[in-house]
C-alpha cells in the first residue's frame, strides 16, 4: 500500500488512504505501521475510506517529541485537519488504544465514534515482568530490524512453524490445525512488522482513568476472552470509565487477532453495524 508523509505544525506523519466513503482512522498497534491492512479485513472500499497514520516512531512517523499518548492524538488531529476530515470513526487497535482514546477524549468535534479492539486501556507491561524485560532486548532499536529480518525470512521458509510459534503469543485456545488461510493472513501482517522507536516508547504509556472518562461519543469495545497480547481487563477498565460504551466479548480461536480464521466472519459485522450506526 502506498504511503504519503504530511507536514504539520507539529512534525512530519506518514499515512495510507484507501477507498470512499465513510472515513474510518486505524490506529495500529505495536509493530505496525501505515502499511498493514490486516484490520481493513471486511470493510468494502466503495463505502468507506481507510485512513491509518504511522504513529510516532513507527514507519515514516519520526517519535521526536511526540512521546505521549496525547502528543500522538494531537498530531493526528492535525494530520485530519490538513485531509479537511470533520468527523471520523476512530478504530483503535492493541497498543495504539490509548492514542485512540486520548484523540476521542480531547477532540470530541472530530470524532463521531471510537472502536478499541484488543486495545489497551491503562499501563499495558509490569516493569519489572519478563516480557517488558524481553521487548527491551529484542525490539530495542538497534536490534529489531534484524529480529524482524528473523521473522520474516522464516515465515517465507516454514510459514506453517512460524505460525503456530506466534499462536500461543495471540491466543490461549489450545493449539489447534491452523487452516492455509489463517496462515497467509498471519504471514501477510507479519511482512510489515517492525518496531524503530515506536514499540519501546508504546511500553512505558499511560492515560489517567480520568481521561478515559472523557470520552463521550459512542464506543464499542470488542475483545477476547482468549486473548494473551492484551488482557481483557483492559477492554473492562475501558467499558467501566467510557459512559453507555458498549462491550462485545468474543470467544473466537486466535485470541487478540480476531481478523484472522472463520470467525472472524462473526466478528467483523459487529463492527461494520456499528461504524455505520454512528456514522
Amino acid at each position: 500500500m502506498n504511503s504519503k508523509v504530511i507536514h504539520t505544525p507539529l512534525g512530519d506523519i506518514e499515512y495510507s488512504a484507501i477507498g470512499n466513503g465513510i472515513p474510518i482512522v486505524f490506529i495500529h498497534g505495536g509493530h505496525s505501521n501505515c502499511r498493514e491492512t490486516l484490520c481493513h479485513k471486511g470493510f468494502d472500499l466503495k463505502k468507506f475510506q481507510l485512513i491509518t497514520p504511522s504513529r510516532p516512531g513507527y514507519g515514516k512517523t519520526p517519535l521526536n517529541d511526540n512521546r505521549t499518548p496525547r502528543k500522538s492524538a494531537d498530531l493526528i488531529a492535525e494530520l485530519l485537519s490538513v485531509l479537511s476530515l470533520s468527523k471520523v470513526t476512530v478504530y483503535g487497535i492493541s497498543a495504539g488504544g490509548l492514542t485512540a482514546i486520548e484523540l476521542a477524549a480531547n477532540y470530541p468535534n472530530k470524532v463521531n465514534a471510537l472502536i478499541l479492539a484488543s486495545a489497551i486501556s491503562k499501563k499495558w507491561l509490569d516493569e519489572n515482568g519478563k516480557i517488558y524485560k524481553t521487548a527491551q532486548l529484542l525490539f530495542h532499536p538497534k536490534i529489531e530490524k534484524f529480529t524482524w529480518g528473523m521473522v520474516r525470512f522464516f515465515s517465507r521458509i516454514f510459514p506453517k512453524m512460524m505460525a503456530g510459534s506466534f499462536y500461543s503469543q495471540f491466543s490461549m485456545h489450545p493449539a489447534h490445525q491452523l487452516t492455509r488461510e489463517a496462515i497467509r493472513e498471519l504471514i501477510s501482517a507479519l511482512r510489515y512488522y517492525n518496531s524503530g522507536y515506536g514499540f519501546l516508547n508504546d511500553i512505558d504509556q499511560d492515560v489517567p482513568k480520568d481521561v478515559v472518562a472523557k470520552v463521550k461519543c459512542p464506543t464499542l469495545i470488542i475483545h477476547s476472552e482468549n486473548d494473551t497480547s492484551v488482557s481483557i481487563a483492559h477492554a473492562r477498565h475501558a467499558h467501566e470509565m467510557i459512559p453507555h460504551s458498549k462491550f462485545e466479548i468474543l470467544r473466537n480461536t486466535w485470541g487478540h487477532l480476531f481478523w484472522i480464521g472463520k470467525d472472524s466472519e462473526d466478528s467483523i459485522p459487529l463492527t461494520l453495524e456499528f461504524i455505520e450506526k454512528n456514522a
